[in-house]
């Protein structure tokens, strides 16, 4: 099973990015997938989950407005598109996947059992 992170970059602030998860190895459709973000020196921390029909998300507060998550099924991917974005939102971002069934998606990291390996957003002043 792999996860593949991807859409970072250089932005700067107010501007917005895209990110990508692409799943591989065996379907995700029924189950609950996230976006964690961290920072140098600080722990991994929440920003946004779906579960497997899209009619539940779940966002940090910091992100809310700002961030929206999305997926297709179909494609076994999740979205994280990001706008307005702002220097604090400097982190490398994670997807990751929750084999547990939810209709409410977690906000624990530990409750998620697979990982991408992050991709780098970087906001400028």
């Amino acid at each position: 099973v792999q996860l593949q992170a991807s859409g970072g970059g250089l932005v700067q602030a107010g501007g917005s990015l895209r990110l990508s998860c692409a799943a591989s190895g065996r379907t995700f459709s029924s189950n609950p997938m996230g976006w964690f973000r961290q920072a140098p020196g600080k722990e991994r921390e929440f920003v946004a989950a779906i579960n497997w029909s899209a009619g539940s998300t779940n966002y940090a507060d910091f992100v809310k407005g700002r961030f929206t998550i999305s997926r297709d099924n179909a494609e076994n991917t999740v979205y994280l598109q990001m706008n307005s974005l702002k220097p604090e939102d400097t982190a490398v971002y994670y997807c990751a996947v929750d084999l547990t069934i939810r209709s409410i998606p977690s906000q624990r990291p530990s409750t998620y059992d697979y990982w991408g390996q992050g991709t780098l957003v970087t906001v400028s002043s």
